[in-house]
C-alpha cells in the first residue's frame, strides 16, 4: 500500500510496497511520490477525487502490478489517496505461456487434422485422447467412439502398440495388425510422448495396407491370365536350383520346342503338373487352350465320351446336338492326361490311334474328326511293370515314351526345400493374410532330414499347418512338425471291430474298411493316390471305396 497526502508527500510506504518497487520507505515517507514513482497515477485521483479500480500498470524496475485507487475523505474535504496493489508478472507471464501453448496446441491439431496418415494420440494411461479425420475414414470410429476409451478400442485382432508404447517408453515399429469395424490390415508405427523425461501418452501412425494387398493379388492373378487363358504357370514358378530339377527343366524345355509328345514321370507331389503348364506356356501353343483332366477321376462309362465328346442320341441323357469332348477343345493347344497309368485297356487303345492318326470319333458317331493337339500324359506308376502285369499296353507305351522327363522327388533334391519353403510360405502368406517372413534354422534342419513321400504337397501341407497355428504376431515360424514317421501301412493295424458290434461278417467288414480308408487318407494328407499306394490298391478302386462308404474330404484331411 501506498498512500499520498493533498500536496503529493508520500504518507504510507508499507513493507510490500518495498518489496515491490525496490524503493525504502525511509527514502520515501515525506518526499513527493511522483519524484521517484514517475508512473503512480496518485496525484491523479487526488485532482480528480475519482476511484481507479483493478488498473494494470508497470512499475519503474519493469514488474507488472494490478491496482485499486481511491480517495481518503475528511468529511467533505479530500486529503490524499491510498493505493493498494499487487504484483501480477508471474501471472502475465503464465498466461503469455497458456495463449502461446494453446496456439501451439491448435498448430498441432490443424496439421495432425490435414494429415492423409490415420494418427491417434492417447494419454499416460492409454485412453484415447486425439484422432484425425483419416483415422475415422480408416477404422470407421468416430471421435465420440474412440476419445476417452480405453488405446485397445479400435483394435479387431493385435496387441495394442499404444499400451506396450508407454510400458516400455520405447516406440514400436511396422507391427502387423487388424483394426476398426471392417478389420483393416494396417502396419502401426507408435512412439511414445516424454516432456523433460515425463512420459505423457503416445502418438500412433496407421498405415492402411489392405488395399496394396488386394491390388497385389489382383497383379498376380492378372499376370497369370495375361501368361495365357488357361495355363497358370512357367519354368519360372518351378522352384530349385539342384542338378535333378535342372535336368528336368532343360529336357521338358527342349520338349516344348518340339512337337512331340510328352511322358512325365515321377512320384506323387513332385509338381507334374506344374510342368506341363511350363511345357504349354513355352511352346508356339501358349495362346490356345490348356485342358487339363485327371484320369483316375472320371468314372470309365464318362471317360470316353469326356474326351471325344458325343452324338446327338448316342446314350440315355445326351445332351441335344452332342457335345464336344476335351481334345477338340483342346485343337490347336495342349491337353494334359494326368494319372495315365489309371486309363482302363479300352481308353488305352483308343487314346493310341488319337495319337497315331491325329483325329477322333465322338461317342455314337462314326465321323473322323482332325484334331491337332500337343498330349501331355503324367503317372506314378512304373509303366514297365503294368506292362508286365497286363494292365497296360506296351505300344502306348512305346508311343508316350519318346520323349519321357522325369520329375525328382524332395529326398532326391534336398538342396531345394529351403528356397522351396520359403516361396511356399510367401504363397499361403499371401492366401491366409500372415506376415511370417522366415523358418528358424532348427526348422529348416529338421525339414532337411525327413524324406517326405509326399514330396512337395506334403512340404506345402506340413508349411500351411505350421502356419495356421503360428501366433498372427510372429515373424519367424518356430513350429513346423515334421512326422515322425513314413506312413503306416494297412496290415500292421489293429483289427478295431469285433463281433460284439454286431452285424453280419460283410456288415463289419465294411466298417472296417471305411476305418482303414479314412486312417489311410488323413496320415497321407488326402492325397488318393498316395493313399491308394498305401492300401494297396489302384487309385480308381479307391475312388469306388470312398463313394461306396460316401466319405467327405471333410473327413479325410
Amino acid at each position: 500500500m501506498i498512500a499520498i497526502d493533498e500536496a503529493g508527500m508520500t504518507t504510507v510506504f508499507n513493507p510490500s510496497a518495498e518489496a515491490m518497487t525496490g524503493l525504502s520507505a525511509r527514502q520515501m515517507l515525506g518526499r513527493p511520490l511522483v519524484q521517484d514513482m514517475p508512473s503512480s497515477r496518485l496525484p491523479r485521483v487526488v485532482e480528480t477525487k475519482q476511484s481507479e479500480h483493478h488498473q494494470k500498470q508497470q512499475l519503474e524496475n519493469g514488474q507488472q502490478i494490478i491496482t485499486t485507487r481511491v480517495p481518503l475523505w475528511d468529511g467533505q474535504r479530500c486529503i490524499g489517496a491510498l493505493s493498494v496493489f499487487k504484483d501480477i508478472t508471474e501471472h502475465v507471464e503464465i498466461t503469455a505461456e497458456i495463449t502461446n501453448l494453446k496456439s501451439v496446441q491448435r498448430m498441432l491439431q490443424a496439421i495432425i487434422h490435414s494429415s492423409d496418415e490415420a494418427i491417434s494420440v492417447v494419454d499416460e494411461l492409454g485412453t484415447g485422447f486425439m484422432i484425425n479425420p483419416a483415422y475415422t475414414r480408416l477404422t470407421g470410429l468416430k471421435e465420440e467412439e474412440v476419445i476417452g476409451q480405453p488405446a485397445t478400442k479400435d483394435i479387431a485382432e493385435g496387441e495394442s502398440m499404444h499400451m506396450k508404447a508407454l510400458r516400455t517408453r520405447k516406440p514400436v515399429r511396422g507391427t502387423q495388425m487388424k483394426v476398426g469395424i471392417a478389420r483393416r490390415d494396417v502396419i502401426v508405427n507408435v512412439a511414445p510422448i516424454l516432456v523433460n523425461g515425463e512420459l505423457k501418452g503416445s502418438v500412433g501412425v496407421l498405415h492402411d495396407v489392405s488395399e496394396i494387398r488386394e491390388l497385389t493379388v489382383q497383379l498376380e492373378e492378372a499376370k497369370q491370365r495375361i501368361r495365357t487363358l488357361e495355363a497358370k504357370y512357367t519354368f519360372d514358378d518351378i522352384v530349385g536350383h539342384s542338378d535333378a530339377l535342372m535336368l528336368a527343366k532343360e529336357q521338358a524345355r527342349v520338349s516344348a520346342n518340339t512337337p512331340v509328345d510328352v511322358l512325365l514321370r515321377g512320384e506323387s507331389g513332385t509338381g507334374k503338373e506344374l510342368f506341363a503348364h511350363a511345357i504349354h506356356n513355352e511352346s508356339n501353343r501358349k495362346y490356345e487352350p490348356f485342358i487339363r483332366v485327371n484320369c483316375a477321376a472320371l468314372a470309365p462309362s464318362l471317360l470316353e465320351s469326356e474326351l471325344f465328346g458325343y452324338e446327338e442320341g448316342a446314350f440315355s441323357g445326351a445332351k441335344r446336338g452332342g457335345k464336344r469332348g476335351l481334345f477338340e477343345e483342346a485343337h490347336k493347344g495342349s491337353i494334359f492326361l494326368d494319372e495315365i497309368g489309371e486309363l482302363p485297356k479300352p481308353m488305352q487303345a483308343k487314346l493310341l490311334r488319337v495319337l497315331q492318326e491325329k483325329e477322333i470319333v465322338r461317342v455314337g458317331g462314326t465321323k473322323s474328326i482332325p484334331i491337332d493337339t500337343r498330349v501331355i500324359v503324367a503317372t506314378n506308376v512304373k509303366l514297365e511293370e503294368a506292362m508286365s502285369d497286363g494292365d497296360f499296353r506296351s505300344d502306348l507305351f512305346y508311343r508316350l515314351n519318346k520323349m519321357p522327363i522325369h520329375i525328382p522327388s524332395l529326398r532326391e533334391r534336398r538342396e531345394d526345400i529351403e528356397p522351396l519353403s520359403h516361396h511356399l510360405l510367401e504363397k499361403l502368406n499371401s492366401e491366409y493374410g500372415r506376415f511370417v517372413q522366415s523358418i528358424t534354422e532348427q526348422n529348416q534342419r529338421s525339414m532337411q532330414r525327413y524324406d517326405w513321400p509326399g514330396n512337395v504337397r506334403e512340404l506345402e501341407n506340413v508349411i500351411a499347418r505350421a502356419l495356421i497355428h503360428l501366433d498372427y504376431r510372429s515373424a519367424v515360424m518356430n513350429n513346423v512338425e515334421i512326422p515322425s514317421s513314413l506312413m503306416q501301412k494297412p496290415s500292421s493295424r489293429t483289427l478295431q471291430t469285433s463281433s460284439k458290434t454286431g452285424g453280419t461278417l460283410d456288415e463289419q467288414l465294411g466298417v472296417y474298411e471305411k476305418q482303414l480308408l479314412a486312417e489311410a487318407m488323413k496320415e497321407n494328407f488326402g492325397n488318393k493316390t498316395q493313399a491308394a499306394k498305401a492300401l494297396g490298391i489302384s487309385i480308381r478302386n479307391l475312388y469306388y471305396k470312398l463313394e461306396k462308404h460316401q466319405l467327405a474330404e471333410s473327413d479325410l484331411q
